[in-house]
């Protein structure tokens, strides 16, 4: 199985190595590391469209070797997709490891969930993972100190299964691993997060305004069955998503409400 392996934290990240060495002694992988060449965390699906990409080839010191760029995540997927790499065509996207969870609505701003999305899209089978640190905090902050063997082990033995992991076309498993040992894993759907951010200014020095919009210790509603719950119980929460975001009970409500009369009036108007 070909096999790319791609992050937001950057290509040097600790995360990404420890799965990058995990990945590789994975029986009859072919593994090719396409990442960012620094971080670039909580740029979701960011492209870059209005200059070409840097790619610079990075030895590993261990005989193999990846490709660093200044693009984001998903640049990595579309680089490896589109033929960057001779011979080598992706059949599983795997990013991360991140370095912090990437829990509830914390997915739409991960950039770590946004490169295996992308292979979603292109109609891959991908995986996002991520881990709480050491600390046990539930958020994405950094600061703290990580210990990647245990998701790196876990992952590593999911890819080796993944052909006969249940995996719906079009959907991608996003994995937070708790700090330390898991205990178990629970199949847990996505939960709430509690955002606390400010608007707070800072003092330039130059007379021009400068703002920080961030606050601290994001919390979470506290449900059974979430991913924020099964990560706070110790265990290894996988979370099936799609892209399918298509309301259908908004469609049969807006259904009821006739707007095509709204256009009457600009049709008048015209006439």
């Amino acid at each position: 199985m070909k096999v790319l392996l791609t992050n937001d934290d950057g290509i040097d990240a600790d995360g990404l190595q420890e799965l990058r060495r995990a990945l590789l002694r994975v029986p009859d992988i072919e593994l090719a590391v396409i990442a960012p060449d620094g971080n670039r965390s909580a740029m979701a699906r960011s492209i870059t469209t209005r200059r070409p990409l840097w790619v610079h080839e990075v030895d590993f010191g261990d005989g193999t070797h990846g490709f660093s760029t200044d693009g984001t995540p998903v640049d990595c997927v579309r680089l490896a997709t589109l033929g960057l790499i001779e011979d080598f065509e992706a059949e599983l996207i795997v990013s991360g490891i991140n370095h912090g969870a990437n829990l509830g609505d914390d997915i739409t701003y991960s950039g770590t969930v946004a490169a295996a999305l992308e292979g979603v899209l292109l109609g891959l089978p991908a995986i996002a993972v991520s881990q709480q640190s050491s600390a046990g905090t539930m958020d994405f902050r950094p600061g703290h100190a990580f210990d990647f063997a245990h998701a790196a082990r876990f992952v590593a033995r999911l890819v080796e299964e993944i052909d006969v992991v249940p995996l719906p076309s079009g959907t991608l498993l996003n994995i937070n691993c708790p700090a330390g040992e898991a205990s178990g894993v629970a199949i847990a759907r996505l939960g709430k997060r509690i955002y606390r951010d400010e608007l707070k200014l800072m003092d330039t020095g130059d007379g021009r305004r400068s703002y920080w919009i961030y606050g601290p210790d994001p919390g979470f509603h506290e449900e059974d069955g979430t991913d924020f719950a099964a990560v706070a119980d110790g265990h290894i929460a996988i979370t099936p998503l799609h892209f399918d975001l298509t309301d259908t009970s908004g469609m049969d409500a807006l259904d009821t409400h006739d707007l095509a009369r709204l256009l009457l009036p600009i049709v008048q108007e015209r006439d």
